[in-house]
């Protein structure tokens, strides 16, 4: 499924429920809400190979929030699809608007959310009609297939946005 509502059905947004976590040079600083959300936040300034650095910061992430090691493969499945995911939407940030700003994931143990903050003004959409063999335009077809939801939330009275997607745990 995909949208461009700003938040998923039901949820508030980040930081409704009081979760912060920062980030300085790279460095994440885990946080736990009340309602025992965990949050992890990367800023990318100045940054170079944010793409791997994005996958190496949300296998850091699975890790603590016991994602990783998998003990089965659906559950090594699920965390391959988060990885993939935040792949794509840092990767898109870098191809189609000017790289991204900030990573975020959030974890509520049923439910992984990622949001990739970048100062594009384009909208993210999967390629219709999808060409399976042509090289290039897949991304957000991923996002798609692999994601509960996702969508775009735009920065009030200026140009960027966060586009964020959610992601199931394993059963």
């Amino acid at each position: 499924m995909s949208s461009t509502r700003p938040y998923s059905p039901g949820d508030r947004g980040p930081g409704a429920d009081g979760a912060s976590g920062a980030s300085e040079g790279g460095v994440a600083v885990p946080s736990e809400s009340s309602a025992g959300r965990q949050v992890r936040r990367l800023n990318f300034d100045g940054a170079s190979g944010v793409v791997p650095m994005a996958r190496d910061f949300a296998r850091q992430a699975l890790y603590a929030w016991g994602w990783l090691p998998a003990a089965t493969a659906d559950q090594r499945a699920a965390a391959e699809d988060v990885l993939l995911v935040v792949s794509e939407l840092v990767t898109n940030a870098c191809l189609h608007a000017e790289g991204p700003d900030e990573l975020w994931i959030a974890c509520d143990n049923k439910v992984i959310r990622v949001e990739v903050s970048d100062r594009g003004a384009g909208q993210p959409a999967p390629r219709t009609p999808h060409r399976a063999g042509r090289p290039g335009g897949h991304g957000m077809f991923i996002v798609q297939r692999l994601c509960l939801d996702w969508g775009v939330i735009r920065t009030p009275g200026g140009t960027g946005k966060k586009v964020w997607a959610e992601l199931g745990a394993p059963a």
